[in-house]
């Protein structure tokens, strides 16, 4: 006798979210996770670039009070 096959089903997931007035805003699909995932490694990519080069400008030398020049006065 043959056996029956439960049909398979492979929908996947999808996150759905609503407003207050029940107004679809926006969908999350499965497809979504590696541009997700891609901005992820993008930002995190350029905020180590810009506190590297934050960290690697010299500061600027502070000034001596003798160094400054002498007022003229007319």
């Amino acid at each position: 006798m043959r056996k029956l096959q439960e049909p398979k089903i492979d929908e996947g997931w999808s996150v759905h979210v609503y407003d207050r007035q029940r107004r679809l805003l926006y969908v999350l699909d499965p497809s979504h996770r590696w541009t997700f995932l891609v901005g992820c490694i993008v930002g995190i990519s350029l905020a180590l670039v810009g506190v590297n080069l934050v960290q690697n400008q010299s500061a600027p030398e502070p000034v001596s009070p003798t160094d400054t020049p002498k007022l003229e006065v007319d």
